[in-house]
Parts: C-alpha cells; structure tokens; sequence
C-alpha cells in the first residue's frame, strides 16, 4: 500500500515543498481547498489521504482509530495499535519517495498537521531534518523524537476547542521545547478549526521560512 496525494503548484519551477497532513473523518481535499489561501510562488504542496477509511464518515480517512468514546481526557497507549504503526511506516516511506520524485529533500520541506494530521506531524515528520513543521489543534500520541537538525515549529490552538483540550496542545509544546525545538505557539479564541486567523499565521510562518531556505 501507498499513500496517494492531491498535488497543488503555483510554478513549474517550484524549489520547496510543503505537505498537508488531514485530520481524522476528513481527506486530502479538505486540506487541499485551502491552497488558494496559501500564495507561496516556488512552493510546490501536496496533500495525502491517510491510509485507512474512517468507519463513519463518508470519503472520510483517518491515520489510526480511537478507543470508543476516547475524549483525550484519560491515557491511552496509541503505540500498541497496529493501524498507526502502518500508518507510521507508510508515511516515512511516501515523504521519503516524495523527496526522491520532486528532489526537493527534507531541508526545503515543510509538513504541516491538523488534528490528527498534527500528531502525525508530531510523530513522524519531525523525525527529518525539515525547515519547519506546523501543528494546528494538534496533540502527541506519542513520545517525540525530533531530529537534531530540525527547523522551527509552529503551534496553533483554539481557547474554546472541543475536540482535543488546551492542556494537550500545552503538555506537546513544553515537551518539545524541553528537547530544544524552537517552538512557536499561538492561541487564539477559536474552536477545533482552521479559521481565517490560523490561515494568517500559517501563511506569514510559512513565507518567513520559505524565504530563508
């Protein structure tokens, strides 16, 4: 199995890349309409579906499952279950074989999460060398093992977000920031939602980086 993608350039020249990670219940194309959003000549991005359909929602996909009734309030071990350590090596290989058909390498690649997408991100992504990551309402499921050479992170959460508490967004920032990412965090008054607010500062990050590498 691999992963496929919807791919989204602003120029045939494109020298960086950035890929979208969805959230659980949702798919590539619901990161993918926001790309209009994001003007980033020279930034190719790409937007995969996870690997696995989401048991309720229709098109729906999701990277793993949750525990019944899980409400991020009590523990619960993710790294016991098959469906995310399938999702964790398909994800490692297609960012490595998207490194090799763009040859735009992990240096010049931004991976950024939503949700679920965001532990991914957390899980996964920050395990390469990247010039940055973002993480929008996102949670850890996971001990994080960032790479050495890892760029700055940006962390976007809502006050008011009833899906993953405020608490999670806070125990992954501090985590992080104790082994020596550089971290970025922002609240905002918002729900679980990528909103024009989010959109904004997802924008200026990214510009900010893309003009350094």
């Amino acid at each position: 199995m691999s992963l496929s993608a919807i791919a989204k350039t602003t120029s045939e020249s494109a020298d960086k890349l950035l890929i979208g990670l969805h959230g659980w219940g949702a798919n590539g194309q619901d990161l993918a309409a926001l790309a209009g959003y994001m003007p980033m000549p020279g930034v190719k991005m790409l937007f995969p579906d996870a690997p696995f359909p989401h048991p309720e929602a229709p098109g729906g996909r999701m990277w793993y499952s949750f525990p019944t009734g899980y409400d991020f309030q009590s523990d619960h071990d993710f790294e016991q279950q098959a469906d995310l350590q399938e999702s964790r090596q398909l994800l490692k290989a297609w960012l490595g074989q998207m490194a090799e058909e763009t040859g735009i390498p992990p240096e010049r690649t931004l991976v950024a999460g939503f949700s679920q997408g965001g532990a991914m991100t957390m899980d996964v992504g920050l395990q390469l060398p990247l010039a940055g990551a973002l993480v929008l309402s996102g949670y850890s499921h996971s001990a994080p093992a960032p790479h050495p050479d890892l760029g700055p992170l940006l962390m976007v959460h809502g006050r008011q977000d009833q899906v993953v508490p405020l608490a999670r967004a806070h125990q992954s920032r501090d985590a992080l920031t104790a082994q020596g990412v550089d971290v970025t965090y922002k609240e905002y008054n918002i729900g679980h939602e990528i909103s024009p607010v989010v959109l904004q500062a997802v924008l200026m990050f990214c510009q900010r980086l893309a003009a350094k590498v």
